[in-house]
């Protein structure tokens, strides 16, 4: 018998020995997890076509207007790449089977076409590639259409986000039938001198998004957002860091009211000019009382708690506003009024003005730094004009941050004559 030789980055072969319903890798660029994992749905067509099966390997992304989107040529190259198993293919502009004709390739994006992919028999492999971005609805729809006994799915991506539904679903994944490495450029064996050329430039030019790059972590900020340029500047200045509570000073708990979304809560006191930001909360669905025990458990029951303008608006059954409610939890509480039209980017404008005055603990408040890393605006592509900031999952915390800002922003006169002379415990005027 005949036998061939594919040469993986060692950290890639155990993913694709033994049984498994899911292979994956993902990390930075320059790893070889994508050529591959290219090369070897090659193998695995080469195999089912010589023991006389019959399907379609089916390469996905989430998003993919034309094949020049796709994995295509990607694949291509690593057919060419292994002269023995190029001889087994047939290779056109815009097709791949095999010389049999058994086993062939097909291409599609999730965002347009996961409806008609549920309709496709014998896949008898998928690979989404760039996976990053597939949501959990084409997930949930893609894995069933695997029907075969022995059909898998592969998965590759560089991760940006703990939130994202890939690194939910296959990261963090317990199923023993569920083989996922991490591999990056140090990993690969033929890690070219032109790339690592451009890792060290980018390690010196880009060091806020290097280790997304290059080291698959985490996008620290995105492209785009609002405090991007702050945030960077921060970390860079040390600003994110530990930030402890400090007993002399007065507590404040900023919130973002949520009914069926989340409530967000930053907790902060004041120094002087400083802001210091020592712990961020947030929390889907939940109701007053869990916030109350949050504030309480963690050590800000004296906290003075600064509420939207919306606090202030009387339930339509019961009459009773949601400062009522807060107040009647034992908490003093300052309602901020209506900042009127483009309230929204107001708070923006007022961070951005005051983030040089900022501290923020680096622990606590991690899930709260990922919002503000994300905060972003909307934009009308087709009239190329913004549309004001992006309501998602970023934007409670950024709500609650940018209404602490809004109040430190206050003079201080300002402040005694709508609220009355609130006094930290050292002196220091509150917010």
């Amino acid at each position: 018998m005949t036998q061939a030789t594919i040469e993986l980055p060692e950290k890639l072969e155990p993913i694709f020995l033994g049984k498994a319903d899911v292979r994956g890798a993902y990390g930075g660029r320059g790893s070889g997890k994508t050529r591959t994992f290219a090369k070897m749905t090659a193998v695995r067509a080469y195999m089912w076509s010589q023991a006389g099966r019959e399907g379609q390997i089916l390469c996905t992304r989430q998003f993919m207007n034309s094949l020049a989107d796709s994995s295509l040529e990607e694949v291509k190259a690593a057919i060419r790449s292994e002269p023995w198993l190029a001889a087994h293919f047939e290779i056109g502009e815009k097709f791949i089977r095999t010389n049999c004709k058994r086993i062939k390739y097909t291409f599609a994006g999730l965002d347009r076409n996961i409806d008609s992919i549920k309709g496709q028999a014998r896949i008898l492999l998928n690979w989404t590639d760039e996976a990053e971005p597939v949501t959990d609805e084409a997930w949930t729809k893609l894995i069933p259409t695997l029907r075969e006994e022995d059909s898998e799915c592969w998965v590759t991506w560089n991760p940006e986000s703990k939130r994202s539904e890939t690194h939910k679903r296959f990261r963090l994944a317990k199923d023993p039938l569920y083989k996922v490495a991490e591999i990056n450029w140090r990993d690969n064996p033929w890690f070219p001198e032109v790339l690592d050329r451009q890792r060290q430039r980018d390690k010196v030019n880009l060091p806020d998004k290097y280790g997304h790059i290059w080291e698959g972590e985490f996008l620290r900020v995105f492209e785009g957002a609002y405090y991007a340029k702050h945030l960077t500047i921060a970390r860079n200045e040390g600003r994110v860091t530990h930030v402890g509570l400090d007993p002399l000073l007065q507590t404040y708990a900023f919130w973002d009211i949520g009914v069926k979304d989340a409530t967000a809560i930053w907790i902060a006191q004041f120094e002087g000019d400083r802001i210091r930001v020592v712990d961020y909360y947030e929390v889907v669905g939940q109701p007053l009382a869990a916030h109350v025990h949050w504030l309480r458990d963690n050590g800000y029951g004296n906290a003075t708690c600064v509420l939207p303008h919306d606090a202030a608006q009387r339930d339509p059954t019961t009459a009773t506003r949601f400062e009522d409610h807060v107040r009647a939890a034992g908490f003093e509480v300052h309602t901020i009024p209506n900042q009127g039209k483009g309230a929204a980017m107001k708070r923006v404008e007022v961070t951005r003005r005051l983030f040089n005055r900022i501290w923020i603990d680096e622990t606590k408040c991690e899930s709260g730094l990922e919002a503000l890393s994300w905060y972003h605006e909307k934009r009308d592509d087709k009239r190329d004009v913004g549309l004001g900031p992006e309501h998602d999952w970023a934007s409670h915390g950024a709500d609650a941050f940018g209404l602490m800002c809004v109040a430190a922003q206050k003079p201080e006169a300002d402040i005694q004559h709508e609220h009355g002379n609130h006094h930290g415990r050292d002196g220091t005027t509150g917010y």
